[in-house]
């Protein structure tokens, strides 16, 4: 998982390594006040004929957490007056990470996170009084409602959340993981999917692997991924293999349809998001017994 690299090295001096994950709790500490350069030139247009015209990703929309990346997103259908919902992962949960097959949904929260301008600089801070969903089973994912709508979010700090795709992504997509807490872009493709990405208890489904130039690390657990031709979230980044081991703690396996086993070390993941949006009615009050939701319930 790419929890911060301060949480990962506490939990190697107080468990030992191969121990199961701690949680991803520190206060944030080494990231840095100003934005840096992103990984790859930014592709601003079609390299081929026909091809979408891409767009240049920016930081506008998302989120520092203590400990993790996040995003303020909205779905196809949110209404402007709805209370604005904040996208990270399971394993940025402040009470820990989710047991295999624990899904947490309506539980009370003080969780604060800096909101981002396009050029990646705090302009405020939102508040969530409410988890509105996590699991770490089948995917990987956070969504806090906070105390903001998001037609005050963008009266006030002139941010528009970013919209959640509600179709399954593309192989060869180019796309961007915008990471608030280390505000650095990482700019490549989808490669392809993964039928279960298993790591340590957990595993997930249909999983999104980059090609190599999305090198994330320790804190960009959480970070939108984006596809550059719509601007839309197709997938939330959570995690990549470090080590070269095998299904273990940050070092994730690919398992086929046949229960083959790939390892491909140095290699980042994340997970799709294009099954939320049925989860949810216009004014974002979630509906796991909805036509179409296919999310894990309690």
């Amino acid at each position: 998982m790419n929890k911060p690299l301060l949480a990962a090295l506490a939990a190697l001096v107080i468990t030992g390594a191969g121990a199961a994950p701690a949680m991803a709790a520190p206060e944030r500490a080494a990231a840095p006040s100003a934005p840096t350069a992103s990984t790859a030139a930014q592709t601003s247009t079609a390299s081929a004929a026909g091809a979408p015209t891409l767009r240049a990703v920016d930081f506008a929309g998302t989120v520092a957490l203590s400990n993790c990346s996040g995003s303020v997103i909205r779905f196809p259908d949110s209404a402007d007056n709805a209370r604005a919902l904040v996208l990270t992962n399971g394993h940025c949960l402040e009470t820990g990470f989710p047991e295999p097959g624990e899904v947490v949904v309506d539980q009370s929260s003080r969780r604060s996170f800096s909101l981002l301008n396009s050029s990646g600089y705090r302009i405020g801070t939102l508040r969530a009084d409410k988890v509105v969903y996590s699991t770490m089973t089948d995917t990987d994912v956070t969504i806090y409602e906070t105390t903001r709508t998001y037609a005050q979010i963008r009266s006030w700090y002139g941010i528009e959340a970013l919209t959640v795709a509600d179709t399954h992504p593309v192989a060869g997509t180019a796309i961007t993981v915008a990471s608030g807490y280390w505000r650095r872009l990482y700019n490549c493709n989808i490669d392809g999917f993964v039928y279960r990405l298993k790591e340590g208890d957990w595993t997930w489904k249909d999983s999104v692997r980059y090609t190599s130039s999305c090198n994330t690390i320790g804190g960009t657990s959480g970070s939108p991924v984006i596809d550059q031709a719509t601007g839309k979230v197709v997938a939330v980044n959570n995690t990549g293999n470090e080590d070269g081991q095998t299904c273990t703690v940050n070092n994730p396996c690919e398992v086929d349809e046949n229960g083959n086993v790939t390892v491909r070390e140095g290699i980042n993941y994340a997970e799709e998001t294009y099954q939320i949006p049925a989860c949810f009615t216009s004014g974002n009050r979630l509906d796991l017994s909805a036509s179409g939701c296919v999310l894990p319930k309690p």
